[in-house]
């Protein structure tokens, strides 16, 4: 991107909506807008964890307004992101396709780590560059995330299910202060987060950080009383927790710098925020600048050029972990986008790379079966963390990884979906034609597609010189035949 160019990210968080705008100057971003609305969806699930009706109506509202502010941005400068209120609901789907229709881009679910990581790339990019090890925690409002880190590099990241919206919802339900509600959501907040002791160990960082959300409400709060600027001690914070006590309700509290979209949920978040400092013991924390809207913005840059996208490192990870057979993922992954880019006119790059993370991911499960190993290569990437990516993307590969081989309607996938048909087909033939191991002879080939129609034109010299390839293709004309796609082998 050049210089001077306007992107913008979307946080779709549990109790606010933010959108960032900034513009790139050399390598930094520079903010240029921000808006917050108070959404508070968080408090909007039902027992079943199902988004309300005037939960989602409030988030559609929001969001149609920020669509005004973002008409005429190019998809490629827009990252919108959603964390753990609709990583709960069962009815995100609902949810997310009018949201997306609205906001006019897609809606990016993130996984906890995935949030963890972006959050840590927010706040570092706005501190001074240092050697220090650093502890940052975001308190949201469903979900707290934790995560080590120097420099740019976050090294231990983990989402842990407690937040300012839902411990005010449970723990002072009807927004009452008592000693006894406090201990009990303390207790609570600390049997969540026991398992962080191992892994954020006092000696493990050298300075905490606070991201966002409740802390930068107390921060607010505590500056306004006279406390130092940009600073939470142990002390401060058992001094408003005190207050909050004497007010005995959320009604009745008075203090400058308590912002009143905060004020029916700061019971809860004090009460974590204390819970965290004695688990973990924090003495002093510093407020950060940085946030999770920060982290997106620069990671969208990071995303559009392949030698600094954090998902081709993952992909590459995942095949060294699972021991994929490199050069046989090489083949197909090779076969795969060759046959791509005859049928793909204009090329979307991204949708490319795409098919080349697939084809190099198709045999990861193969360690654990090799004849079901592409449902078990779907399972892992539906349920492992892997660093840069949606969870939306991760599902998509899955459907690649799941429906390279075998039958095509055990697939619960969308086939009015021109793009993600152009990828599976495409990988299931570069498939078949690597079915000996070896690099298949891709020159007599020629793919081309009309509609709904694809069309593979081979030679009569090429299907006598590969009598099972030609097999293969013809077995996987059939298979198209129950899809409303259809597959013709044309033999001249």
């Amino acid at each position: 991107m050049q210089n001077g160019t306007l992107i913008a990210a979307v946080d779709l968080g549990s109790n606010s909506f933010r959108l960032e705008i900034g513009r790139l100057q050399h390598g930094q971003i520079q903010r240029s807008e921000y808006l917050k609305e108070t959404v508070r969806q968080g408090s909007g699930l039902d027992e079943e964890r199902r988004l309300r009706a005037d939960a989602m109506q409030r988030g559609w509202d929001c969001l149609a307004r920020f669509a005004e502010r973002l008409a005429g941005f190019p998809r490629t400068q827009v990252r919108a992101v959603a964390t753990q209120t609709l990583r709960e609901a069962r009815n995100r789907d609902d949810f997310l396709a009018r949201a997306t229709e609205i906001l006019g881009f897609p809606i990016d679910v993130i996984s906890g780590p995935e949030e963890a990581r972006l959050i840590y790339q927010g706040v570092a990019r706005l501190l001074p560059q240092s050697d220090e090890r650093r502890l940052v925690i975001d308190i949201g409002g469903r979900s707290t995330e934790m995560i080590l880190g120097q420099q740019y590099n976050a090294h231990v990241m983990a989402s842990y299910r407690v937040g300012s919206v839902a411990w005010s919802m449970k723990y002072f339900p009807q927004g009452l202060f008592t000693q006894q509600a406090f201990m009990t959501a303390e207790i609570a907040a600390k049997a969540v987060l026991d398992e962080a002791l191992d892994s954020y160990r006092r000696d493990s960082w050298d300075i905490a950080y606070g991201s966002s959300g409740t802390v930068g409400a107390v921060a607010d709060i505590l500056a306004a009383a006279g406390e130092p600027s940009g600073v939470i001690s142990r002390s401060a914070l058992h001094w408003l927790k005190e207050r909050l006590l004497r007010a005995q309700s959320a009604e009745r509290v008075r203090m400058d710098g308590l912002k009143d979209d905060r004020r029916a949920v700061i019971g809860g978040g004090v009460s974590v925020l204390t819970a965290i400092f004695d688990l973990l013991g924090i003495d002093e924390m510093h407020v950060a600048q940085g946030a999770l809207r920060q982290g997106v913005l620069y990671d969208l840059l990071d995303r559009e050029q392949p030698h600094t996208d954090l998902r081709a490192t993952t992909v590459v990870s995942l095949c060294e972990r699972f021991q994929v057979d490199q050069a046989q993922a090489e083949r197909v992954r090779d076969a795969a986008l060759t046959l791509y880019r005859q049928v793909e006119s204009p090329l979307d790059e991204r949708a490319e790379r795409k098919l080349a993370w697939a084809a190099s991911l198709h045999e990861i499960g193969i360690q654990i079966s090799h004849s079901d190993y592409h449902r078990h290569g779907a399972y892992i990437l539906d349920n492992t963390d892997a660093p840069g990516f949606a969870l939306p993307e991760l599902h998509r590969l899955s459907l690649l990884i799941l429906g390279h081989r075998g039958k095509l309607r055990k697939l619960e996938a969308d086939f009015s979906d021109a793009a993600f048909v152009a990828q599976l087909l495409c990988l299931r033939l570069a498939v078949a034609l690597c079915h000996a191991r070896r690099n298949p002879d891709l020159a007599p080939l020629a793919l081309a597609c009309d509609g709904t129609s694809y069309t593979l034109h081979v030679s009569q010299a090429w299907c006598q010189q590969f009598p099972q390839s030609a097999h293969l293709l013809r077995e996987e004309a059939i298979a198209w035949q129950k899809t409303p796609w259809s597959l013709d082998l044309l033999v001249s």
